[in-house]
């Protein structure tokens, strides 16, 4: 009697973790297949976040039947605690408030990327993406946020993940203008979790002297040097705000501010803007996994 006793103990204690499994997924991640929600509270102490995603759509890691990356739409994605597809990816921590975004090689990628995602994508009015802003009309996105958990390379250094971007796109007439099949321009702003600090990156225009409709193009763009804070945050929470108006863009980390107002951001004033958040693995290796904590998320313009 005492045999089968331990025995049952003992299942129910596996059982136990693999409930867990389910909820908090790690490393080369295949999501389960599971018809019950992952309940979002399990007790009086829990802590839920308060972050608005009624005009988001989140882009995930895995694909959908014709093989691209599964996107999740607003209203849907205000139901993420209970969706079976996105609890894997997009979850509540109880314990301190925050949604977090996992991501892995799941084998699913964007047209013009080869690495995964679990990242959010603004949707001004709930909409399908074609109405956007311009830095003219401005734009403000504040973030709290940690890194959880990554994953490191051979060499025993942390992969790489962006937390933040501002991404560029072309109008359905700018499209026609350069005969270009999508609307795709390039992020006039990529910020990253690096090693424990955060890494600015913007776009420069190589050629000053190109006209309107060159400088549509998307090569006609490279990357600046970079800037990275110098404050170490670690796996600690910490604060983002990204601050745009007419022809300057600010990168608040915490209490230390990064401006952009010279002529790059000034003719960058052609492109229509998004603003992108979450977490953007910058790896195709195997083994690469991250997961980004969201303790606030706000956006205006």
């Amino acid at each position: 009697m005492k045999d089968l006793l331990f025995v049952g103990f003992f299942m129910l204690i596996l059982l136990s973790c693999n409930d867990d499994e389910l909820e908090r997924p790690t490393g080369n991640y295949t999501p389960p297949v599971s018809t019950e929600p992952t309940p979002t509270t399990g007790g009086g102490n829990d802590i839920l976040p308060n972050i608005d995603l009624s005009e988001w759509k989140v882009t995930l890691p895995i694909a959908d039947t014709d093989g691209s990356p599964i996107e999740i739409f607003p209203p849907a994605i205000s139901n993420y605690a209970t969706n079976t597809i996105l609890q894997p990816f997009m979850y509540n921590d109880s314990t301190d408030g925050s949604i977090v975004f996992y991501t892995y090689n799941g084998g699913a990628t964007t047209t013009n990327s080869s690495y995964p995602r679990t990242e959010l994508r603004e949707l001004m009015g709930g909409g399908d993406g074609k109405t956007n802003w311009t830095f003219a009309q401005g734009g403000r996105l504040k973030g709290k946020l940690a890194m959880e958990e990554i994953t490191k390379d051979a060499n025993g250094d942390y992969y790489r993940t962006i937390i933040m971007q501002i991404h560029g796109r072309l109008t359905d007439n700018q499209k026609a203008l350069i005969g270009q099949s999508d609307n795709n321009a390039p992020p006039i702003l990529k910020i990253y979790w690096v090693n424990g600090k955060v890494r600015v990156k913007t776009k420069i225009l190589k050629d000053l002297n190109n006209s309107y409709e060159e400088s549509l193009e998307t090569d006609a763009w490279g990357n600046d040097d970079g800037y990275t804070f110098s404050e170490y945050v670690g796996f600690d929470p910490f604060t983002l705000e990204v601050i745009v108006t007419d022809d300057r863009m600010e990168v608040r980390m915490n209490d230390v501010s990064k401006v952009y107002d010279d002529i790059h951001i000034q003719r960058w004033s052609v492109f229509e803007n998004y603003f992108k958040a979450g977490n953007y693995l910058s790896s195709t290796d195997s083994n690469a996994s991250a997961k980004v904590k969201y303790y606030e998320l706000e956006v205006s313009h």
